[in-house]
C-alpha cells in the first residue's frame, strides 16, 4: 500500500511536500512530521499576531492570519495551522501537528503527532494521535483513534497485500480522503478507512475498510453511493 492510494498532499501543505513521498508507505508519514516540521523556517511566513490571552502557545508554531481561534485552547509546538481553518474552544495541541486550510478543530479535542489535510473536521471530544486525515475527512462527536495496543507491542496494519508490522508502538488511524468515522466510534491501532468508507456510529472497528464501503455492524460490510460532490 502506497499513501497515494488513500490521499495527496494538498498544494496549501506544499512547504512540506518532500517529507511525504506519495509512493512511501502512509505509516512512513507519521515518522517524517516532527521531522518536516523542525524543517521549515515559520519566519518567513506571515503568522497571527492578534492571539487571545487565553490561548496558550508553546514552542514553534505557526498560525495562519486567517485562522479563527478560541477564547481559550493549548498549542505546543512543533505545530502549523493554515489558513481559514477554525479552532474551537478547549483544543489541545500537543506537538508535531500539521494542519491544512478550512479545517475545524474542535472543542475539547486533542491531537499530537497528527496530519490533517485540506477541509478535515473533527468537531467534538475527539482524540486524534498518531493519526493521517486525508481532504474532507471527517469525526463524529466522541470519536477516538487509538493509538497504542494494550501490549504495547508495535503495530500492525492491514493491507490488500495481506498484514504489514509497522515497527511503530504508536499508531492511530489513516483517513483516505472523504473517509468518516461515526459519533462515539473507537478506530483500532493502525485502521485504515480507504477513500469515501464510512465506519458508522458507536462501533469499535478495526483493520482495513474498503473504498466506497460501509461499516455498519461488526462484520458487516456493504457499498455505498456516494453524493456527487465526493
Amino acid at each position: 500500500m502506497k499513501a497515494k492510494d488513500l490521499f495527496d498532499l494538498p498544494k496549501s501543505l506544499e512547504v512540506f511536500k518532500e517529507f511525504f513521498d506519495a509512493d512511501a508507505e502512509p505509516w512512513e508519514w507519521l515518522k517524517n512530521i516532527k521531522t518536516a516540521l523542525n524543517s521549515v523556517d515559520f519566519s518567513k511566513f506571515e503568522g497571527k499576531k492578534d492571539i487571545p490571552s487565553g490561548v496558550h502557545i508553546e514552542g514553534k508554531v505557526y498560525i495562519h492570519p486567517s485562522v479563527k481561534l478560541p477564547a481559550f485552547a493549548s498549542i505546543t509546538g512543533p505545530a502549523w495551522i493554515g489558513a481559514n481553518t477554525e479552532v474551537r474552544p478547549g483544543a489541545f495541541i500537543r506537538g508535531s501537528v500539521i494542519i491544512g486550510e478550512g479545517c475545524v478543530i474542535g472543542n475539547s479535542c486533542e491531537y499530537k503527532n497528527s496530519l490533517l489535510m485540506d477541509k478535515v473536521q473533527t468537531p467534538h471530544y475527539n482524540y486524534i494521535g498518531d493519526t493521517i486525515m486525508g481532504t474532507g475527512a471527517h469525526t463524529g462527536a466522541g470519536v477516538i483513534c487509538a493509538n497504542l495496543r494494550l501490549d504495547n507491542a508495535s503495530v500492525s496494519v492491514s493491507t490488500p497485500d495481506g498484514k504489514v508490522n509497522t515497527g511503530l508502538r504508536k499508531v492511530g488511524a489513516f483517513f483516505g480522503e472523504y473517509a468518516e468515522s461515526g459519533c462515539n466510534s473507537v478506530l483500532q491501532p493502525g485502521t485504515i478507512l480507504m477513500k469515501k468508507s464510512v465506519v458508522m456510529p458507536c462501533m469499535a472497528f478495526s483493520g482495513l475498510l474498503e473504498e466506497n464501503t460501509i461499516a455498519a455492524v461488526r462484520n458487516q460490510i456493504r457499498k455505498i453511493p456516494r453524493p456527487p460532490k465526493f
